[in-house]
């Protein structure tokens, strides 16, 4: 089943690289990543990986692990049966 995770993180040199590598470590595939700012004025980002993952207890441990890096601020799951839209929009 297609797991998709939500972090918003602080926007610091090697955060990607430590939360990629906590998959890694899992042997977690990341099917699909995204990173970007929430907005300009902004230090935080949304870094958004959608895995394929059988097992629940392998994404409970998953989140454990995520939730002590001192750089996460929140993590939501979405299901696979959701949809995301996003638009960008031009401050005025």
């Amino acid at each position: 089943m297609r797991r998709t995770v939500n972090l918003l993180v602080n926007n610091k040199l090697g955060v990607l690289n430590r939360m990629t590598n906590l998959f890694l470590r899992k042997s977690l595939n990341i099917e699909y990543l995204t990173v970007g700012p929430v907005d300009d004025d902004s230090n935080v980002s949304m870094l958004t990986v959608v895995i394929n993952l059988e097992e629940d207890q392998v994404m409970e441990e998953m989140k454990n692990q995520l939730e002590k890096q001192v750089d996460v601020i929140s993590i939501t799951e979405t299901s696979s049966k959701s949809l995301f839209f996003s638009k960008t929009y031009e401050k005025q």
